[in-house]
């Protein structure tokens, strides 16, 4: 392994989550939130879900965690091995952060946009070098997904995969290469199954347990959609909602009234402490 950070970008739920990611296995990362609260917090955030992780035998053993810099200055990824972006799903301010990000590293800095929907096609005309950008999906949270989505765009570098499947071997990640297209598979397949579950409850056909509970017992679903959710954080999953719909024209991907009013009042899973189900003591 190399002593260069790996920086990441948003202290949100997935960006505190590929952290711990990294960290657990003796990266160190420069993380990077312009929201002051939320920088303020990560360091407690990723303490807590390090201890949790550990107690749940997800991170090696005899692996010093990495150092953890979390910073509002930009700046601070500049010598970074790779760099993270784990922000809002909107196309615009990923355009944004990318394009600045794109002209304060070295020429072959892998970029990676954690992205659950936007093509990275897209997000390629932002970029100085587009043979440097590359897409990944984490699940959450990822010190327990043990498979990443890679989405290699038209213009990705061989060596930019190259050096993104050898970051994800080292944090103990399988990498499963797709094209690029919106929603790439998971999110293609899974996000209009949640609004689907979602819109099952909202017509009064099942309780949002009985939904998960079949789910999971007559098709195999691990958690539940609704479960799965919550997890996800359901403004995300509006987010990418919308993402899909406009960009497929699938009507199946339009967001039902009851994901609108969650996002609406707030309820917005785990990490709000209340969505589908109550989280109170997680709740932040």
């Amino acid at each position: 392994m190399t002593t260069e950070p790996i920086g990441v970008l948003g202290a949100g739920v997935m960006g505190v989550g590929i952290t711990t990611l990294l960290l657990g296995h003796g990266l160190n990362v420069h993380l990077v939130e312009s929201d002051q609260d939320k920088l303020a917090s990560a360091p407690d955030r990723v303490r807590h879900e390090l201890r949790m992780a550990q107690l749940m035998g997800a991170l090696p053993t005899g692996v010093q965690q990495g150092i953890l810099h979390a910073s509002g200055d930009l700046s601070i990824i500049s010598g970074s091995r790779v760099v993270i972006e784990a922000i809002t799903e909107d196309t615009a301010l990923k355009a944004k952060i990318l394009t600045e990000v794109s002209r304060l590293v070295a020429g072959a800095t892998p970029l990676v946009s954690n992205t659950s929907s936007i093509p990275i096609d897209e997000l390629a005309g932002a970029v100085d070098r587009p043979e440097d950008l590359i897409g990944t999906h984490f699940m959450n949270p990822p010190v327990l997904i043990g498979t990443t989505e890679v989405i290699r765009g038209t213009r990705t570098g061989q060596a930019t995969l190259d050096a993104v499947r050898e970051l994800l071997a080292e944090v103990g990640r399988k990498p499963v290469v797709v094209r690029d297209a919106p929603g790439f598979v998971t999110s293609r397949l899974l996000h209009p199954m949640i609004n689907d579950a979602a819109r099952i409850v909202q017509e009064g056909t099942a309780s949002v347990k009985d939904v998960d509970t079949l789910m999971q017992g007559c098709l195999g679903h691990p958690t539940g959609p609704l479960r799965t959710a919550d997890l996800i954080g359901i403004d995300n999953l509006v987010d990418s909602l919308w993402v899909l719909l406009e960009r497929t024209g699938d009507e199946g991907c339009r967001p039902c009234n009851l994901l609108l009013h969650k996002v609406a009042t707030g309820h917005l899973g785990r990490k709000t402490g209340c969505g589908f189900y109550e989280y109170e003591e997680l709740a932040r």
